[in-house]
This record gives structure tokens, sequence and C-alpha cells, in this order.
């Protein structure tokens, strides 16, 4: 199938929604669930996350969560089951996003706990991700 194609055969509700649920992940998985470990994994405080943007933040990431949600959707097909978008969501999640990501963290000296948080986020939101592609 050629980019065209691809492109025009895009359920773009599926992409909202695959988007929105990426999103809704990255805000349990950075707030309740891993929120303090993950501020301690970076060294943030509280007064330095407090003084950005965060209008401006949440807007890029659910603009990043679209592209990402389109790229999948692209990458997985039309015809693609919930089975298989589970699948391919994982695949990308582990086999690409946090394989490259431990490559960074290694050469930025950065550590096992801070990888495990933000390697398990793109594994487990790519997946949500490929899961609702895949069923629509």
């Amino acid at each position: 199938m050629d980019m065209a194609t691809a492109f025009s055969s895009i359920n773009w509700l599926s992409v909202i929604a695959a988007a929105v649920s990426s999103f809704l992940v990255g805000g349990l998985w950075y707030g309740p669930l891993f929120g303090k470990a993950w501020m301690e994994a970076f060294g943030f405080t509280d007064e330095q996350l407090a003084g950005r943007n965060m209008g401006m933040v949440f807007g890029v990431a659910l603009l990043l969560a679209f592209i990402a949600a389109i790229n999948l959707e692209m990458f997985i097909g039309a015809e693609a089951d919930l089975a298989f978008g589970a699948s391919a969501g994982f695949a990308a999640g582990f086999g690409w996003v946090a394989t490259l990501l431990g490559i960074l963290y290694l050469f930025e000296a950065r550590s096992l706990k801070a990888w495990g948080i933000d390697a398990g986020y793109c594994i487990v939101a790519l997946t949500l991700m490929g899961i609702v592609l895949g069923a629509w």
C-alpha cells in the first residue's frame, strides 16, 4: 500500500481516541502511579515543576500523542484487528521506543529506575493505542 492510500484510509475518530488514551495513561502514570518516583529519578522538585507552562506542556503532549497515533495507525493498517493492534503497539513500545530510550539513558548515565518509568509508559501507552486503533 502506498502512503497516499494509507493516509486516506485512516480512521480519524480512532486516531483521536488513541491519542487521548495515551494522554490519559500519561496523566495516571506520571501522576498517582509513578509521579513521585519519576520526580526523584530525574531530580525534580515540586517548585521546579510548578514553574512550567502546563497549558503548553499538555497541548504539545496531546499533539505529539496525536502524531504517534497517526503513525501507529499507518503502521498497523486499516484492516488490523484488536489482537494485531495490541501486538503491534507493544512491539513498537518495547522493541523500538524502550530499547532506544535504553541506549540514550545509558549514554546519559540515567538510572535504571528512570528508564523503567519512561519505558514502561511508552510500552503501556503504545499498546493501548494499538488496542484502540485495532478495535475500530
